[in-house]
């Protein structure tokens, strides 16, 4: 049985984000639950998801259909709360049967022991992140978003995203400022003991690398994205490898926009 594990998706009910939305629904379909006993999602999976009590955001429906699915097939749902959609809860859990997880998690799989971060809040430098997360999942703060109309919730959430993609997103993904410290992070957790296999999102730069652990070599991996790359893991009889979809999503909204995407696998 495989593992599949994919990050920041960054789905986007714009208009410019329905074929990006198409072609990831496309994948999760053409997943055979015969042969994939979990599903791990990094974080990110939406540009922006916030729970009403009533409410579900409707131009996602095509996506959480595949998930719930898969999920009736019997594939285990895991999902790992990221910068953009760490108000994920209620519906995620109780209708679609994700187990969420709010903070990295570790846990056996195959044997082995995986370590699963989105890797947000990491940097030991982005204090203001930090902050700004504490402060937003305060109960007052969720309890005075949800009195916004689901629609002006999600054209404010779509208008910050788009200029923190602007501002934030470099032009070569491997040099952007979470690389390193996410790095950083899983070699030190493998140093620890605490897991054999570490697997983040985040950085939007796939890569693959092995590390020491305190009985021989651990590996870390960093599933990408799906908004660029459209890179995701796959874990096999103990083996982790990185993978890329094929994909007829336009890279005009990504920072290689005008370039060829090296296939996931050959940045290992």
């Amino acid at each position: 049985m495989k593992i599949v594990i994919l990050s920041d998706a960054h789905l986007n009910v714009a208009p410019g984000g329905r074929e990006h939305m198409d072609t990831f629904a496309a994948f999760l379909r053409q997943l055979d639950p015969r042969e994939v006993s979990h599903i791990i999602v990094l974080g990110d999976l939406f540009d922006f998801w916030f729970e009403y009590k009533h409410v579900i955001f409707s131009d996602y429906f095509d996506v959480l259909r595949a998930f719930a699915d898969l999920r009736d097939a019997g594939t285990e749902l895991h999902f790992v709360c990221g910068n953009h959609d760490f108000w994920a809860g209620r519906f995620l859990e109780q209708h679609l049967g994700f187990c969420i997880h709010r903070e990295p998690v570790t846990l056996e799989l195959e044997g082995q022991r995986v370590h699963l971060a989105h890797g947000d809040g990491l940097n030991p430098a982005d204090w203001r992140y930090r902050m700004y997360k504490r402060i937003a999942r305060w109960r007052f703060a969720i309890w005075a978003f949800r009195l916004l109309h689901p629609d002006w919730a999600m054209a404010i959430a779509q208008w910050v995203s788009r200029g923190s993609r602007k501002i934030y997103s470099p032009e070569d993904p491997s040099k952007g400022s979470e690389v390193g410290p996410l790095r950083e992070y899983a070699k030190n957790v493998l140093a620890s003991g605490e897991a054999e296999v570490v697997v983040c999102g985040h950085s939007h730069h796939p890569v693959k690398e092995e590390f020491p652990i305190p009985d021989g070599q651990g590996v870390y991996i960093n599933a990408g994205d799906w908004l660029w790359h459209q890179s995701y893991v796959i874990g096999e009889h103990g083996v982790y490898r990185l993978e890329s979809a094929p994909s007829k999503v336009s890279r005009a909204h990504g920072p290689h926009a005008e370039q060829e995407t090296e296939p996931a696998e050959q940045q290992q």
